[in-house]
């Protein structure tokens, strides 16, 4: 039976919450924490769960004129009226981690960004310079995306792939996984301090590989899942990060390995060369108006 390709979330409103806290943990990981606000809305998925961050580096009034469906198509053009200045960016990230409420503390959101090039000289894209300004206290909006690793496709056996953009990712979905499952995680990252530990079960071994200056990020991950010796079938692949790692990466496991498509997870979260790609209807609405 084919599985449904995303789990969607309990809720997708607007979730108001502000920054904690940041934190620099290698060269090129900056961690953002979030929560107050409207934390108690947000429901935890675990695994690969996602959502649209909307930062405002125009202050907080775009925020306060984000439609309530501005993930949508028809949301989507009404934040497109959002005047430039003032309209958010809008981005796709991963929780990295979640920490529910306690006797005595609140909730918390870890977002651990990817940060290339620098804010102070004007080489880092509009994420990476918030990521790497921000204070605690400001406010960002969230919308809950769900989740795609399915679980109903198999938590047992496991093949994880991705370059640095899908690190949360796997991380998320080994620490939601089964502490007897099985399997390989083939992780790609721009530099040796970028290989931060993360837990999972003994039985899943995690891969890193650190690319070479002027490599095609997911080259080198595309070609280590070409030579891997991958678990018995059945099992769940899970192939994310630049847009030709999670497509070929997918044609590989299917017209080669021979594994089935309804088990094969895969997204691509940007293409090298271009902005941070939009959602399926933003990109449909921005054809159709070009």
């Amino acid at each position: 039976m084919a599985h449904p390709r995303l789990v969607k979330p309990e809720t997708q409103g607007l979730v108001h919450l502000t920054v904690l806290r940041t934190e620099r943990l290698s060269s090129h990981w900056l961690r953002v924490t979030l929560g107050g606000g409207e934390i108690d809305r947000f429901r935890a998925m675990g695994y690969d769960q996602w959502f649209r961050l909307f930062l405002p580096l125009g202050g907080d009034e775009g925020l306060e004129r984000l439609p309530a469906r501005a993930n949508k198509m028809f949301g989507y053009l009404k934040y497109l009226r959002i005047p430039d200045g003032v309209r958010p960016v809008m981005r796709n990230y991963t929780v990295r981690a979640f920490r529910p409420a306690t006797a005595s503390t609140d909730a918390e959101i870890d977002v651990d960004f990817v940060i290339h090039g620098s804010a102070a000289d004007g080489t880092a894209g509009p994420a990476s310079r918030w990521a790497e300004s921000c204070q605690p206290g400001e406010s960002v909006v969230v919308i809950d995306e769900g989740l795609t690793f399915n679980p109903e496709r198999g938590t047992d056996r496991v093949v994880l792939v991705a370059d640095e953009t899908g690190v949360p990712a796997v991380a998320g979905i080994c620490a939601a996984l089964p502490a007897d499952a099985t399997g390989l995680a083939i992780v790609e990252v721009p530099a040796a301090d970028d290989a931060l530990d993360f837990p999972h079960p003994a039985g899943v071994t995690v891969r890193w590989i650190v690319r070479d200056h002027g490599t095609k990020p997911g080259a080198l991950a595309l070609e280590a899942l070409r030579e891997a010796a991958l678990p018995a079938a059945p099992f769940h692949a899970y192939v994310v990060g630049e847009q030709a790692l999670a497509t070929e990466g997918r044609r590989h496991l299917v017209g080669e390995r021979g594994v089935s498509k309804d088990l094969v997870s895969f997204c691509g979260y940007w293409r090298v060369g271009a902005a941070s790609p939009a959602p399926k209807s933003q990109r449909a609405t921005a054809e159709a108006h070009s």
